[in-house]
């Protein structure tokens, strides 16, 4: 009989030494991998943030928790640590993640190297400069890095409230992967402060399955709240008026459009939420008795997220709150899950659309900007609605700030195409909305050039006849 040990394994009856973690003495029950289940006689060693990182050591693989739950003032103490003992060859590997990323800065070339499976601003300079990494991968799929040993972290950092009169804490406003990743480490290094929601779901974790806990009390990074532009507006009135039923499951990540979207939708009815994140508009929804969930067939009257970043209202109204629950996101991203949910309307943006329907999301040309996210897990799972009545749906600005279309002949050399053309479904700038589905290439043409700015449709027209060697048509 096999017993996993965060990572290591061994058989009863066989030879076994204990890891020397936390300088405490360790027996079977000290390797349990559930971390919903309690470690009898053992507690967390409380010290420094540069303490917790004693056992950090060269060549390692450091797993970060990310998104607002992020746990900076532990990554700035790992940075610190490694610099000064020397160390080689230290991946760090996460999400989204916010701060200032101290690890990747130059000085920390050949010390540490970051390795994203989805990018934030805060790596991008050095996945640019060959500093870093960045795997493309499906959201849903990130998880099974860990139960496959492709990524095998020695240590997880994580951020936790503090322990409940049970001795519980949570994981707070990111689940995601981190429930994996924790699980397959070695050792757990958590930050542990009275900031972070406590939040319901898959998110919770016994104390004593933390080796290094820090005591910190830091706001947690906001994002959202500024009013949307007028281009922004229109885009958000345009899904909300003409593809968004009563009833509808939304899925919507963050940003100034799923803002503008959810702003939008006052006057709706029943909506529910099943999304791998969701923004500070959905309060006010709730507020208003717009968002319900009573439609929902799985997660009837609950609010489903994996992780979020957004304003103080919104980790207020997540906090302790039974309404919401943050599950793993290879739960809540498997298409199967996904189509499950009654009228599903995936929301998502991307970076440019070519005439034929390829989306391009993860970057810039040959600049990676972010990652595959669960932009394709949704519009696949939207596509495949039990009911027939899913909605895809891809939102964009039709032009750059600085005038350039976001509509394009053909994408950018070296561009990667996240979302298929045989994936899209519906396409929406402020110019209205192209339905692609079952058209063939110059029909296509045609839709995707109505919707463009109108200062690029004679171009694109042009460009698609030279393409197509016909007209665009509808």
């Amino acid at each position: 009989m096999a017993v996993s040990l965060r990572g290591l394994s061994c058989k009863f009856g066989g030879i076994f030494s204990p890891l020397k973690i936390a300088s405490t003495s360790r027996t079977y029950f000290t390797y349990v991998n559930e971390p919903a289940q309690p470690i009898k006689g053992k507690e967390p060693k409380w010290c420094t943030a540069e303490e917790a990182f004693q056992d950090l050591q060269s060549n390692q693989t450091v797993f970060a928790q990310g998104a607002a739950a992020t746990p900076v003032t532990l990554l700035t103490a790992m940075t610190e640590v490694g610099k000064k003992k020397g160390l080689k060859n230290v991946t760090v590997c996460h999400m989204h993640t916010e701060g200032p990323a101290s690890y990747t800065d130059p000085s920390c070339e050949g010390i540490f190297r970051s390795n994203s499976f989805f990018m934030g601003g805060n790596v991008r300079k050095a996945v640019a400069e060959g500093r870093g990494d960045a795997i493309p991968i499906f959201l849903s799929e990130i998880p099974a890095l860990f139960y496959k040993g492709i990524v095998k972290p020695d240590i997880a950092v994580i951020q936790v409230s503090p322990p409940d009169q049970h001795g519980y804490c949570s994981l707070g406003t990111s689940v995601d992967c981190v429930r994996a990743g924790m699980s397959h480490s070695k050792i757990i290094v958590a930050q542990v402060n009275p900031r972070l929601p406590r939040t319901f779901g898959d998110g919770i974790i016994h104390i004593s399955h933390i080796d290094y806990a820090v005591k910190v009390d830091v706001a947690l990074p906001t994002h959202g709240g500024k009013p949307p532009t007028p281009v922004e507006t229109s885009i958000g009135k345009h899904i909300a008026e003409n593809l968004v039923d009563d009833g509808a499951t939304l899925q919507m990540g963050i940003g100034s459009i799923p803002d503008a979207v959810l702003s939008a939708l006052t006057n709706h009815k029943d909506l529910g939420i099943h999304s791998e994140m969701f923004a500070a508009g959905v309060v006010d929804l709730v507020n208003r008795g717009c968002i319900t969930n009573n439609r929902k067939i799985i997660h009837k009257g609950k609010i489903v997220g994996s992780f979020l970043i957004g304003t103080q209202d919104l980790y207020d109204f997540v906090d302790n709150n039974p309404f919401i629950e943050m599950l793993v996101v290879d739960y809540v991203n498997n298409t199967s899950i996904i189509a499950r949910n009654p009228k599903m309307t995936a929301i998502n943006s991307c970076i440019e659309v070519d005439l034929t329907g390829q989306i391009v999301s993860d970057s810039i040309g040959t600049r990676m900007y972010s990652g595959f996210g669960g932009q394709v897990d949704f519009i696949r799972g939207a596509a495949e609605g039990f009911d027939g009545k899913g909605k895809p749906i891809i939102a964009l600005p039709s032009a750059t700030n600085k005038g350039e279309s976001k509509i394009v002949p053909t994408i950018k050399i070296g561009a990667g195409v996240v979302t298929t053309r045989a994936h899209a479904h519906y396409i929406v700038t402020e110019h209205g909305i192209a339905y692609l589905f079952g058209k063939n290439l110059r029909q296509r043409a045609h839709a995707l050039i109505q919707i463009a700015h109108p200062d690029h449709r004679e171009a694109l027209e042009k460009a698609a006849f030279e393409r197509l060697k016909c007209m665009p048509s509808a």
